[in-house]
């Protein structure tokens, strides 16, 4: 017997036991689930990523290189009447630039949860640097990129034929035979090296 506490407190108390832990686990299961959200990669978009830090002639122009390729075209391309016919060829209904077989290799980042985008991705960029080299959003600090075994473990990707093949060994209509290393070459990006950019800026003053 229990002198000088009600049995109601008793009970109280009891309940306390057991609903406090609970409550702890859950706050702790919500939080660390918070924070795998809040480092999960997402897309940025082309604004901050080459637009803000790959536009120069010492990054190699990068940016310009992107604006110039089929790449940054790819979903404007689904507006054509030949996308159409692309469609209704390969069995699809609807407008290619709102159809699933069409913007999983003319998108960047297609299919993956919402989540995985911040507000600053649009998908008329096309195929944008995320859609070789992964989402950006935890790689994107020059520290990172400067770094590439940090920049892998930021979810950064080094794109290789495999890679490329997912979309130019075409499932869903004909397209030429896909020559890796000579198309490769086209939208080749790299940075100059130092002898490089010395060349280019004598040649500048010509």
């Amino acid at each position: 017997m229990i002198t000088g506490i009600k049995k109601e407190n008793v009970m109280r108390i009891k309940y306390l036991w057991f609903i406090i832990p609970a409550i702890l686990g859950l706050c702790l299961f919500t939080i660390d689930n918070y924070s795998k959200e809040k480092k999960k990669p997402q897309y940025i978009g082309i604004e901050k990523c080459a637009k803000l830090c790959h536009k120069s002639k010492k990054q190699g122009e990068q940016y310009s290189k992107w604006q110039e390729s089929k790449h940054a075209k790819a979903f404007i391309s689904l507006a054509s009447p030949v996308a159409e016919e692309f469609l209704k060829e390969a069995g699809g209904e609807g407008k290619p630039q709102e159809n699933e077989m069409c913007l999983a290799c003319h998108s960047t980042g297609h299919g993956r949860d919402t989540t995985d985008f911040k507000e600053t991705f649009k998908v008329e960029e096309g195929i944008t640097c995320e859609g070789c080299h992964g989402p950006g959003s935890a790689y994107r600090s020059i520290s990172i990129m400067k770094d590439q075994e940090k920049f892998l473990a930021n979810g950064g990707i080094v794109p290789k034929k495999e890679n490329c093949l997912k979309c130019h060994e075409n499932k869903v209509h004909h397209v030429r035979q896909f020559r890796f290393d000579e198309w490769y070459e086209i939208i080749a990006h790299k940075i100059p090296k130092e002898e490089e950019k010395t060349e280019k800026k004598e040649a500048d003053k010509k």
